[in-house]
């Protein structure tokens, strides 16, 4: 669902894009981060908001990171 956004921000288009990790942390609503490949050996980490239900809205891709490696640590940001 934040892989067109992504896409926009970035201004490329990705072939590849795979959640391989994530975490959340409850706020008003929830943050997700999550490790997302996107081809070779290329990883984004992507920090996407979801509201609490009752505000009706969709996901948002909140920031995000990129040039992240496999084994990049997954944290928040």
């Amino acid at each position: 669902k934040v892989k067109a956004q992504l896409e926009e921000k970035e201004g490329k288009t990705f072939d590849v894009f795979t959640a391989v990790e994530f975490k959340t942390q409850v706020v008003a609503g929830t943050n997700y981060f999550i490790k997302v490949h996107v081809g070779n050996d290329e990883f984004m980490h992507l920090r996407v908001f979801r509201s609490l239900p009752q505000e009706n809205k969709p996901l948002s891709l909140h920031s995000y990171q990129s040039s992240k490696a496999k084994h990049d640590e997954l944290a928040f940001f």
